[in-house]
């Protein structure tokens, strides 16, 4: 059976009889250790009843203000809905077998509660930090919750915690535009990144590059916009169809992807450019919810530079792959 380690929590959960196996009758599960944190305090199962039967060791079971203390081969039921909380009682680890009826999700529960001890969800005292414990109220009331504060106080505090990961939705820009200029020259100066400073000024401040551009290719950029703020990321190149697409995976304090796509018309090239990014750094993230149109016009200003900067540069380059090459005699 699986075994499930809860090292923040001082617990390892060994599953006996599932859900599944019992066509969710119930769930039968042994807990070793020393429970300390969030599972030692008050809690309450609003639907399921809970039998402990000590194997190991000894246990205090609070039930409704009530103490009960049990050892080795003793047993004690919780009903559905009673408020309780079990502390180790004496020194060392214990096991207990727990039997909850009907099955319900505790199981879920109990594998997300996993996760989150190895994922660093947990503070080092065993309590859920606090968009975590947001999101297991949120999720596992109905297995358990804590007996104080009221129910509906703590969904609404989770919903209040829970809001701004909403706001956090990604930046989703669509620019398109015309430029003078035949779809080779544009193409070429948008896939190889080392010459945005160039004509995409004052935006981008610096680049470093691999190499030519090529799938896989890593560029790094240093940026700004018209706020107070200078960017750094780091773009690979996932495609690449000459004249017509160029796409990047991107990072940093920025991260998402970008696609070019070119397509050729009568007077030059028709220029799409889809950018979908989070914002990765503290300052952008804490800002994003409240200030999201003022950095949609950040953005707008910065492709605004784009459009004034491809298309000379795009010509003037152009102009010099057209001019033929004199032969010595």
């Amino acid at each position: 059976m699986a075994v499930l380690e809860m090292g923040p929590v001082g617990l390892k959960v060994k599953f006996l009889r599932t859900a599944e196996e019992t066509a969710g009758e119930l769930l039968e599960f042994e807990v070793s250790g020393r429970s300390r944190g969030f599972l030692a305090q008050g809690h309450v199962h609003p639907d399921q009843s809970e039998h402990l039967e000590m194997v190991e060791g000894a246990m205090r079971v609070v039930i409704d203000g009530r103490d009960h203390v049990i050892g080795p081969g003793e047993s004690i039921t919780v009903p559905a809905g009673s408020p309780h909380s079990q502390i180790p009682e004496g020194g060392g680890d214990g096991t207990v077998r727990i039997t909850v009826r009907p099955a319900g999700n505790t199981q879920a529960f109990l594998e997300r509660l996993a996760e989150m001890c190895a994922s660093g969800q947990m503070t080092r005292s065993g309590f859920p930090k606090p968009l975590a414990g947001a999101r297991l109220i949120r999720d596992f009331w109905q297995a358990g919750h804590a007996s104080k504060p009221p129910l509906p106080v703590q969904l609404g505090l989770a919903r209040v915690l829970l809001a701004p990961s909403h706001l956090m939705r990604p930046y989703v820009f669509v620019d398109e535009w015309e430029v003078a200029a035949p779809p080779e020259a544009v193409f070429d100066a948008i896939a190889d990144a080392r010459s945005y400073p160039e004509w995409w000024s004052p935006v981008y401040i610096d680049v470093e590059s691999d190499g030519p551009p090529e799938i896989g290719k890593e560029s790094r950029q240093h940026f700004k916009g018209r706020l107070p703020y200078e960017l750094r990321t780091r773009s690979v190149i996932s495609e690449l169809d000459p004249p017509r697409v160029i796409a990047a995976d991107v990072d940093g304090d920025l991260r998402g992807r970008g696609v070019w796509t070119l397509t050729p018309t009568d007077g030059g090239t028709h220029v799409r450019f889809d950018w979908r990014v989070h914002a990765d750094r503290r300052l952008l993230r804490a800002l994003t919810p409240v200030l999201r149109p003022l950095l949609r016009w950040n953005h707008n200003w910065a492709i605004a530079r784009a459009m004034e900067g491809l298309e000379p540069y795009a010509r003037r380059h152009a102009a010099v792959e057209a001019t033929p090459v004199a032969s010595g005699a």
